[in-house]
């Protein structure tokens, strides 16, 4: 009903994917029809598809040399969204090409040269490409950009190469722009007068964020001291990942009380021994130290952080996703876009200031209508921030009753 060719149709069948989200549902006709779109929704609302489907049909109709560019603020980020277009492409066998920093600028510009159907970029690199191998950059027949995550994409740190690429790429085409957050600078250019004479407003539908969380989403907090925080930490997973999760060497030779049949209760039916953990730091130096920690203590855990090598994120967030390591520690580059179906529970380590970014973070839990939960280990210093976070999700967080006796065991460890 909403346009869409039968491949496209068949593609998603294949996937599982019988019914449209709402963002699906308002956004993909008006892009087949040509109109720029702003687009906002939830975290894990399928807002990929939702240009990705339009997108792919218009090029099979003609494909040809680069026919979108698609920013995104994280290199995570551009990875996913180029696996989609992939996947959903495959009928139409297309090129897909990631330029991101932290990977090798040549091979980047032969791939680029060779006039790839997609380009999913980060700002950054992309404006370097421009600048530096501009004989490599093909843009002039450009039909869609495409700013993903456009809230982050809309601020200071990237104007400069927005600028850049903007001036590349050609100005009659369609813009689409998606978020989760639906800031200021994003209302303005929906009221913005049309830049060539003709030209419709863009169409803007904004879905309903003011509950901005799901309510698949069970979210708890603990309040203890800030020198327990790791404490408590080990025993919340102690609890939640099975033995089978420790690694085989298994350090902790004496199986405490906290490993015991005395945590096979609730814990165990809401959080599953095959699911993944993933705990969000505020910087890279805490995301590591947690790491060392972590990976002392028996459990099989990895990092997803600025500070490491790009080729050392991909491998990290691969063995997550392929479940081979159960636990990941990301800094706020991980909250965001990411989709690991698996994960079922999402621990703040450090309270965010911006309440918007607590929710991108517990939204890398419950997604496309699975449950999941979210536990916030706060100490005295975060109660005003807790209580700015309940006010932007118009709920309040529950205590998480947790035995001091069971942690206290653990604590020499």
């Amino acid at each position: 009903d909403l346009g869409l060719d039968r491949w496209l149709v068949d593609t998603l069948g294949a996937m599982s994917i019988a019914q449209p989200t709402e963002i699906q549902r308002a956004c993909v006709g008006p892009i087949l029809g040509g109109r720029d779109v702003i687009g906002g929704a939830k975290t894990g609302s399928g807002k990929t598809a939702a240009f990705a489907l339009p997108i792919l049909q218009k090029l099979s109709e003609d494909p040809y040399g680069v026919f979108a560019v698609v920013l995104t603020p994280t290199r995570e980020l551009a990875f996913q969204i180029a696996e989609q277009f992939e996947v959903l492409g495959k009928g139409v066998n297309i090129k897909v090409v990631v330029a991101i920093g932290g990977v090798d600028m040549v091979a980047q510009a032969l791939a680029l040269s060779r006039r790839p159907h997609i380009v999913v970029a980060t700002p950054g690199r992309l404006a370097d490409h421009i600048e530096r191998s501009s004989d490599a950059v093909h843009f002039q027949r450009v039909q869609y950009l495409v700013l993903d995550e456009a809230d982050r994409l809309l601020t200071e740190t990237f104007a400069p190469d927005l600028a850049v690429i903007m001036d590349a790429i050609p100005r009659q085409r369609q813009t689409l722009l998606f978020t989760a957050t639906v800031t200021q600078s994003i209302l303005a250019l929906r009221d913005r007068p049309a830049d060539s004479p003709g030209k419709q407003a863009p169409f803007v539908h904004l879905c309903d964020t003011s509950v901005s969380t799901v309510s698949s989403l069970a979210q708890s907090y603990i309040f203890v001291p800030s020198h327990v925080k790791e404490a408590y930490l080990v025993h919340l997973l102690t609890s939640n990942v099975g033995k089978l999760e420790k690694r085989f060497d298994q350090r902790l030779a004496d199986q405490d009380s906290s490993d015991s049949d005395s945590d096979d209760g609730e814990d165990d039916a809401t959080v599953g021994k095959d699911k993944s953990i993933i705990i969000f730091v505020g910087q890279c130096k805490a995301a590591e130290t947690l790491r060392v920690m972590l990976f002392e203590l028996g459990f099989r855990v990895t990092a997803l952080h600025s500070k490491m090598p790009q080729q050392e994120r991909l491998n990290s967030l691969g063995k997550f996703r392929a479940e081979a390591v159960r636990i990941l520690i990301a800094t706020d580059v991980g909250s965001r876009g990411l989709d690991i179906p698996s994960v079922e529970l999402v621990v703040n380590m450090h309270v965010p200031r911006d309440p918007d970014e607590y929710i991108h973070r517990v939204g890398r839990t419950a997604r496309a209508g699975r449950g999941g939960r979210a536990i916030t280990i706060m100490s005295e210093r975060d109660i005003k921030l807790i209580h700015n976070i309940e006010a932007r999700i118009g709920k309040q967080l529950e205590e998480l009753p947790i035995s001091e006796r069971e942690v206290l065991d653990g604590m020499g460890k």
